[in-house]
């Protein structure tokens, strides 16, 4: 469902508008560390009290497991296959807080699903975010319209991107086609691996001029998360970020961005 207001956290999920709880994470290309982000923002949210699923909708290149260091006995394959529910491949990450549906790591099988079996997962996805507070989608990088299937019923969209030209101009491209689409939708940046807060702030400009001197919107900067060497040691280790180094700066820039998402009204 579109709309022009921030969503906000409410403690009863059932009284949510279908979707609004939903915050799909993009990136027009991939290497800006997108999953490790939506992974870092469900286990922020999870620490702030929330109920949270976090959802590999990268159906090409599914990592999320890996990140995590998890060997789910489901996944989405297997929803896929019909041999089980959306619920019923939700496995729980004890040592974040918050549940997981995992994709099919090593397989690109899932990259090929029929545009309207999409649509339907992405229907069920709807429904299943009513038992959450908030469902966190990592979508795949691109703008091909499989991937952003699963964005079209989000309350929320985080755009996340570097300081490359590549980056940038991809990101735009996302959300050029989004807002296109999506009229109205609430599309949010997120600048990663930055120098320094006020470096990144000088991206996100450069962004924000090209979105509003060619598409007329003003997508607000979500947060700056700055370049820290602890979220490779965290990564290489299979181990969220804020498990391993809790102190870390980019844990901070992350925990910063989940605290504005929640005091939003």
């Amino acid at each position: 469902m579109s709309t022009p207001d921030a969503p906000t956290l409410a403690p009863h999920p059932t009284v949510r508008a279908k979707g609004r709880n939903i915050i799909a994470v993009a990136s027009g290309k991939g290497g800006v560390g997108k999953t490790w982000f939506a992974i870092t923002l469900s286990h922020a949210l999870a620490r702030a009290g929330q109920k949270i699923l976090l959802f590999d909708g990268d159906l090409g290149l599914a990592n999320v497991d890996i990140q995590l260091g998890l060997m789910p006995k489901a996944d989405l394959g297997s929803v896929v296959a019909g041999r089980m529910t959306l619920n019923q491949a939700a496995v729980a990450f004890g040592a974040g807080g918050f549940d997981v549906i995992a994709g099919r790591s090593g397989s690109g099988t899932l990259a090929n699903i029929p545009l309207s079996r999409l649509q339907m997962l992405g229907d069920d996805l709807v429904t299943l975010s009513g038992g959450y507070d908030r469902v966190v989608v990592d979508l795949g990088a691109g703008v091909e319209k499989s991937i952003r299937t699963f964005s079209q019923s989000a309350g929320t969209i985080m755009v996340v991107t570097t300081d490359e030209p590549t980056s940038l101009t991809d990101a735009y491209a996302f959300i050029k086609v989004t807002s296109m689409e999506r009229p109205g939708s609430d599309l949010r940046v997120v600048v990663n691996m930055a120098n320094s807060t006020r470096e990144g702030e000088r991206i996100y400009s450069t962004l924000l001029k090209a979105c509003e001197g060619f598409l007329k919107i003003s997508p607000p900067l979500a947060g700056v998360i700055r370049r820290d060497l602890k979220v490779r040691e965290a990564i290489r280790n299979q181990t969220p970020i804020m498990t391993r180094s809790p102190n870390a700066e980019a844990a901070a820039d992350v925990e910063a961005i989940v605290e504005r998402l929640v005091s939003t009204r």
